[in-house]
């Protein structure tokens, strides 16, 4: 008897995959080139299916390492950050980072491992309930316990993270999930988000409503947020900014939207923001918000910020207008959109009473600080660094007044040049950022400008430094204590240090980046190091550890304290003039 099968009946074998080479594949597909991670026995399906792939995968120092490299890529590239953490303890780790990314619209995409799916709910090892800790501080999140819809979600994932207003996305995977096997011919790759649509469709009567305001004030200010830069806005910015003239002040993450160079910058706004900045949209008939949320850092007090100015809030999330501050002509929209319309209607505003007034203000309360007598001030150090690279390094920094000074003092000229933590303020962030951005851009000089606090949070990272050799700088702004703690103690608490301050011997950072992970540096205590140290880590094409001595009780001004207004400003002791206000 024939076993011969009739032409065309001969059924198509299975293509059997696991999930994690489906996981895997879905990435490439993605577009991922690298993933920060660490592993651990949750995720070893995966680890070992990244092996057979072309994805770069990076041993950061821990897991929350992992997730701020993957942010500073993502600032820095525009492209979204990928990490890749075990079960348990290594997905905790994840919390700061995913928080920061949540508050400063990062994308990037998490993912976790966890315990085998019969085994979720029973307080197996290393469990825990990732999809619930992380509810409130993701755009979205995820577990999945089938291979099947692995692909679906990663898709699903990388398009919430990266669409609308950007944010951080987690996908809890079950170990069986990654190992199990199935017919590759029953994955799902399509998805349909039925309840989510981020587009906004402009409404061009509120932009007509917009321009007839901007054509009544005579003293408009722009007030730009990241918005400009994740909305791929700055070019319509300046074109605007140059067609109305109107002067344009700055928030800490849209440094270098707009460049400090250009002569219609006023200047960094908010608590810690040039004082004329200040000045100038405390006197502005008009404030034109455009992709920043009027948070507490540049408002102070909302119900006393700019209490001469009607408001104009341009953004894309509608939940931030009205939010904090009450506006007079809300526009919901991509600012990039409304930019673009408004430039169709836009003409001379005339305004060169108001710039002269700014430009006078800004000669009466310049940005500045006390030279001091041979020691080293930050503010110097940064001044230098600013001049030495025109302004085009890609920066990054920890939290705290070394933060500060680098936005108040290095003039930045580009867009994802500055690299810091905004809303949630993450000490730490400043060395695994620059992991992130250098990775992100491998042929540009990335330099990370920390305070002593902050690097040792995530001095392990070093050791990533090294394996890779990064070309990676840190400039290591040193007071030997916590320093803006220190001067809010100083400042508020009657100078009283609780928990604040460090050894003034130890640790020497140079020797022990040397001896741990063989990574040269300088420690330098005088002025007049300043510049050949700055030389001689510039010309090096190695990562280099500068570690400067600045004094202990250096301030940081301008200040305006928490809640307070324009009236509490704390300036420099010499800058006594009467303040315009």
């Amino acid at each position: 008897m024939s076993t011969q099968k009739k032409a065309g009946t001969r059924r198509e074998e299975p293509m059997m995959k696991s999930g994690a080479r489906i996981l895997v594949e879905a990435l490439e597909r993605l577009g991922v080139k690298i993933i920060f991670g660490y592993p651990g026995g949750s995720v070893l399906p995966l680890y070992d299916e990244l092996t057979n792939s072309g994805i770069k995968v990076v041993l950061s120092g821990d897991e929350r390492c992992a997730g701020h490299s993957a942010q500073g890529y993502a600032r820095t590239t525009g492209r979204v950050g990928v990490c890749l953490v075990t079960s348990g303890p290594g997905a905790t780790n994840l919390i700061t980072p995913l928080a920061d990314a949540r508050m400063d619209s990062t994308p990037i995409v998490a993912i976790s491992g966890q315990v085998a799916s019969g085994n979720i709910g029973k307080d197996a090892f290393q469990e825990v309930a990732f999809q619930s800790i992380t509810m409130a501080i993701t755009k979205h999140n995820y577990l999945v316990t089938r291979a099947e819809d692995i692909a679906r979600v990663a898709n699903e994932a990388f398009h919430v993270a990266k669409t609308g207003r950007p944010g951080p996305v987690a996908i809890d995977f079950s170990k069986d999930a990654q190992a199990m096997k199935i017919d590759a011919r029953n994955v799902a790759w399509d998805f349909e988000l039925r309840g989510y649509h981020p587009e906004r469709r402009l409404n061009t009567a509120q932009i007509d409503r917009v321009m007839e305001a901007i054509g009544k004030a005579r003293k408009p200010m722009l007030y730009i947020g990241q918005g400009i830069v994740l909305g791929g806005a700055c070019d319509e910015l300046r074109e605007f900014a140059e067609k109305t003239g109107i002067p344009v002040a700055t928030t800490l993450l849209s440094a270098g939207a707009f460049p400090a160079s250009h002569e219609l910058n006023a200047g960094p706004l908010g608590m810690h923001g040039a004082a004329h900045t200040n000045y100038a949209i405390h006197e502005a008939d008009l404030v034109v918000c455009l992709g920043a949320r009027f948070d507490d850092r540049v408002t102070g007090n909302p119900k006393e910020f700019a209490k001469q100015a009607q408001f104009i809030h341009v953004d894309l999330d509608p939940s931030e207008i009205n939010k904090n501050v009450a506006v007079q002509i809300p526009v919901a929209a991509d600012v990039k959109e409304a930019l673009a319309a408004m430039l169709t209607r836009a003409k001379d505003g005339h305004l060169e009473e108001w710039r002269g007034r700014i430009e006078e203000l800004k000669k009466k309360y310049p940005m500045h600080y006390k030279p001091g007598s041979g020691e080293i001030k930050p503010q110097y150090v940064v001044e230098r660094l600013s001049d030495m690279t025109s302004g085009k390094a890609v920066v990054t920094t920890g939290v705290g007044q070394h933060q500060m000074w680098t936005w108040q003092y290095y003039k930045f000229e580009k867009p994802r040049h500055f690299i810091t933590s905004g809303g949630a303020g993450t000490m730490g962030f400043g060395l695994p950022s620059a992991i992130g951005a250098q990775f992100g851009r491998p042929g540009e000089l990335v330099i990370d400008v920390d305070g002593d606090g902050s690097f040792e949070m995530n001095i392990n990272d070093m050791r990533t430094v090294a394996d890779n050799n990064l070309p990676i700088k840190v400039v290591i702004l040193n007071n030997h204590m916590l320093g803006m703690v220190g001067q809010w103690q100083r400042q508020f608490f009657k100078g009283k240090y609780s928990s604040s301050e460090f050894s003034q011997d130890f640790p020497n950072f140079t020797a022990g980046c040397r001896d741990l992970y063989g990574i040269p540096g300088k420690r330098i205590k005088r002025r007049e190091e300043v510049v050949p140290a700055l030389e001689e880590m510039l010309k090096s094409k190695e990562p280099y550890i500068l570690d400067c001595q600045i004094p202990k009780e250096e301030n940081v001004y301008p200040m305006i304290p928490a809640g307070g207004t324009i009236k509490d400003i704390i300036l420099q002791e010499e800058q006594g003039d009467t303040p315009p206000v």
